[in-house]
């Protein structure tokens, strides 16, 4: 056989086993959930963070006390995503966040959720796993997959193939949330796929080394390493759910504000007992009205028509929470 038709054949082969899964954003075969796009019910609104390392493999830098990352608040990986690389907060190497949202998530038809990363262009990826949890205490992992070359190291700004990775948050860049569907977990045990209470983004440590990740098919997960500076590892910008439960209101959180019609097409009253703040929010975190109240209050929300507010009072001691719908 010619050499040159067998090298070609070889090329072609190790592509094929390279690039399996779904393609970059705005083309045939993606599944990248843009930012804006319609299908998305609420983002997460709570956030955990456990920074990871400047360079895990680097002892030096371990013993010197500086050896985690820094870069962005917490709160920058919540509610909608900014779709920028400024507006994120960085994991490190195997550092973790846990996100919830104003309720739980449900296994719905298609993607349940997605997560948002900051990577800066296409084939741009920056790794982490994906767990969820029920109750908080029991994870459970999606099965992630890397066909990734492991022969050469992918470096600091080197670019890797989105399409040979599945089941990792950041295969896609700015903009564009990774989805996840909890249909793949629904025989696990300790998980409620329609009450998903927490998820988990920890961090993938890209060297192809024995200190790097591994897949679930035991492949070391081949992506940018090392990342040794303040903005290192994953990077967080959101994540987002398609759907998610009604709220679920705790009544003895009710008792120092009423609020009625509830359901509502437009207007509604809030009654307190003490004189205190109210806040109003959408599923997006954004606060939609606030200001001081006392006794009888009433508010015109058919703005809002077909959609839910999460609001709260605080009269100064206690904080009550509640929920309003408005129907059309």
């Amino acid at each position: 056989m010619n050499k040159l038709l067998l090298f070609v054949l070889v090329l072609g082969s190790i592509k094929s086993l390279s690039a399996q899964y779904a393609t970059v954003p705005n083309t045939a075969g993606t599944t990248a959930i843009k930012k804006d796009s319609s299908i998305i019910e609420a983002w997460a609104t709570g956030i955990e963070i456990q920074r990871g390392y400047l360079d895990i493999n680097d002892k030096s830098v371990m013993l010197s006390g500086s050896n985690k990352v820094n870069f962005g608040d917490p709160s920058e990986g919540l509610y909608a995503a900014e779709g920028n690389s400024s507006n994120i907060v960085s994991l490190g190497d195997s550092g973790i966040a846990i996100v919830n949202f104003a309720s739980t998530i449900y296994n719905g038809v298609g993607p349940d959720f997605a997560v948002y990363e900051n990577g800066f262009a296409n084939d741009y990826i920056e790794l982490a796993f994906v767990e969820v949890s029920s109750d908080g205490i029991h994870y459970v992992r999606f099965p992630a997959s890397s066909l990734y070359q492991t022969t050469t190291q992918v470096g600091n700004y080197d670019f890797a193939s989105c399409e040979s990775v599945n089941n990792l948050a950041g295969k896609y860049r700015q903009g564009y949330g990774t989805p996840f569907d909890l249909e793949e977990l629904k025989d696990s045990a300790n998980l409620d796929v329609n009450a998903i209470s927490h998820i988990k983004l920890v961090d993938v440590i890209g060297s192809i080394t024995n200190i790097g990740s591994i897949d679930t098919a035991g492949n070391r997960i081949n992506d940018c390493y090392p990342t040794p500076f303040a903005s290192g590892g994953f990077d967080l910008d959101a994540v987002a759910t398609m759907h998610m439960n009604p709220l679920r209101i705790d009544e003895n959180q009710l008792n120092s504000v009423s609020v009625y019609p509830n359901p509502t097409k437009g207007n509604i009253t809030i009654h307190s007992f003490n004189n205190g703040e109210i806040k109003l929010s959408d599923l997006s975190g954004t606060i939609v009205f606030q200001q001081e109240i006392s006794n009888h209050f009433q508010i015109d929300l058919s703005s809002f028509s077909n959609s839910i507010l999460v609001g709260t009072f605080n009269d100064g001691l206690n904080v009550s929470h509640f929920k309003i719908v408005i129907e059309q």
